[in-house]
């Protein structure tokens, strides 16, 4: 797949650190054809805070992560997106990515974490989760790159914003 153009910004307010994301992308025709014969998808995004540290490597101070679970209703010909213990059912699978493709606000850390006096940044890495495949998928696509879909960016961490 195709390295898709991710936007990644953070606000870092009095509440904490929320992150918004959208990383665009298509599912591979071998992937999409899995799909459609029954194999459900799941997707990870996990965001880290790493602080900056000259005398050895950073340290991450905080994470947070997000799964998505795609799947195909044959009988109803319908798609289904899982976030936790939501669903959403959608017709068509353009909708369907739709849910998977962005995340607004999600809580990475508390204000108390983090300290003015030093400097962080921040990595998300969103991927396609094999590990949730069936086994013999799993080991029929190693190598195989229809199915390695990972994207990685990383964002200095924005001073905090004062509320009025």
């Amino acid at each position: 797949m195709a390295a898709p153009e991710v936007i990644f910004e953070a606000s870092h307010t009095d509440a904490g650190l929320f992150v918004n994301f959208y990383v665009p992308f298509e599912l591979s025709p071998a992937v999409e054809g899995a799909l459609q014969k029954g194999v459900a998808l799941n997707f990870v995004a996990e965001v880290e805070v790493f602080r900056r540290r000259w005398y050895w490597r950073d340290v991450r101070i905080a994470n947070a992560v997000q799964n998505w679970r795609l799947s195909f209703q044959p009988l109803t010909r319908q798609y289904r997106v899982t976030i936790g213990l939501a669903s959403q059912n959608t017709d068509t699978l353009p909708e369907a990515l739709a849910w998977l493709q962005s995340t607004q606000r999600l809580a990475v850390a508390d204000a108390s974490q983090l300290d003015s006096s030093h400097r962080y940044w921040l990595q998300l890495t969103y991927q396609l989760d094999t590990t949730h495949l069936p086994r013999p998928l799993q080991i029929g696509i190693g190598g195989q790159s229809d199915w390695a879909m990972r994207v990685q960016k990383t964002l200095p961490l924005p001073p905090r914003t004062v509320a009025p």
